[in-house]
């Protein structure tokens, strides 16, 4: 069948493509051209075209300012930890509900899970300081009853960081489960049936029938996560951060919004979020090629 003619044939499906592919022109490739702002010296009452061009002089200017490695540090390190410790956490859970021998509990379980996913960070960082905080958090006051004496949570780098993982895992891994709980579906039943009669333990069936069947999901979304590596959301570092637990807690998106948007300097802001833009791709293609040679899954 031509191109022509299957096209004819369902027109309809191409019709509803439409509004799709209009969407993503108009919000998403044509504030590109916006990008050009990185390569200029940007005056908001020239625009964009008539500004004068500089060149890479914006980049040179933020590779020598000592508070964007600090950022480039931190960002790296936030994001180390997430990916260390917050990845592994829904495969985990998924593993764990998917053992669950009763439906019910199952279903609640899974749900009360899911929630904390919808909270705004804002909520989130209030109830964090209500319970963490040093003076008048519940933990700390509890502490303090049995004469331990209060933790820094909020108030010193390693403990804030160990806080920011923890808050971080709680939020996101009920969310990130149903994927893999998805994937765990679609493993043949028979398996499991073939494997207690051989007599395998419940963890020679997690290890041997559903690790290796969720093992596709577990590298695609591995590949992307790495992809992610230079890019932080805004919300979390900046309602968890506060100015004690400035040297670990300032990112490259509070580094834009902080030294670029507030002092007007819009260049600079563009400049970074095209870095991490460059170093998120160099990532991805990187981590696809690694899992493409050892395992021979990638995504592109």
């Amino acid at each position: 069948m031509s191109f022509i003619r299957y096209t004819l044939r369902y027109w309809q499906l191409y019709i509803m493509l439409l509004p799709v592919i209009a969407y993503f022109f108009v919000f998403k490739y044509m504030p590109l051209y916006g990008v050009t702002i990185a390569f200029k010296e940007f005056n908001m009452f020239k625009g964009i075209a008539e500004s004068a061009w500089v060149g890479f002089d914006v980049f040179r200017e933020i590779f020598s300012m000592q508070g964007f490695y600090i950022a480039l540090r931190n960002t790296f390190l936030l994001n180390g930890l997430d990916f260390i410790f917050g990845f592994p956490a829904p495969i985990i859970l998924a593993v764990c509900l998917n053992e669950l021998k009763f439906p019910a509990f199952r279903k609640i379980s899974q749900t009360l899970l899911y929630l904390p996913h919808f909270i705004s960070w804002v909520i989130i960082g209030g109830i964090m300081y209500q319970v963490f905080a040093t003076n008048y958090g519940i933990i700390n006051l509890l502490l303090n009853k049995i004469g331990i004496g209060s933790i820094p949570f909020l108030a010193e780098a390693g403990y804030w960081l160990t806080t920011y993982t923890s808050v971080g895992i709680w939020q996101g891994v009920g969310w990130g489960s149903i994927i893999y709980l998805a994937a765990m579906t679609g493993i043949n039943k028979e398996l499991y049936d073939a494997a207690d009669v051989d007599g395998a333990s419940r963890v020679r069936r997690i290890w041997h029938i559903t690790i290796p069947g969720i093992r596709s999901t577990i590298i695609v979304l591995m590949i992307l996560k790495l992809g992610d590596m230079l890019d932080i959301g805004f919300d979390r570092p900046y309602i968890i951060g506060n100015v004690m637990v400035r040297d670990v807690s300032d990112v490259l998106s509070t580094f834009i919004y902080r030294v670029g948007l507030q002092s007007g300097q819009f260049s600079i802001a563009t400049a970074v979020g095209l870095f991490q833009a460059v170093v998120g791709l160099v990532f991805i293609l990187a981590a696809n090629y690694i899992a493409k040679k050892t395992t021979d899954e990638s995504i592109i």
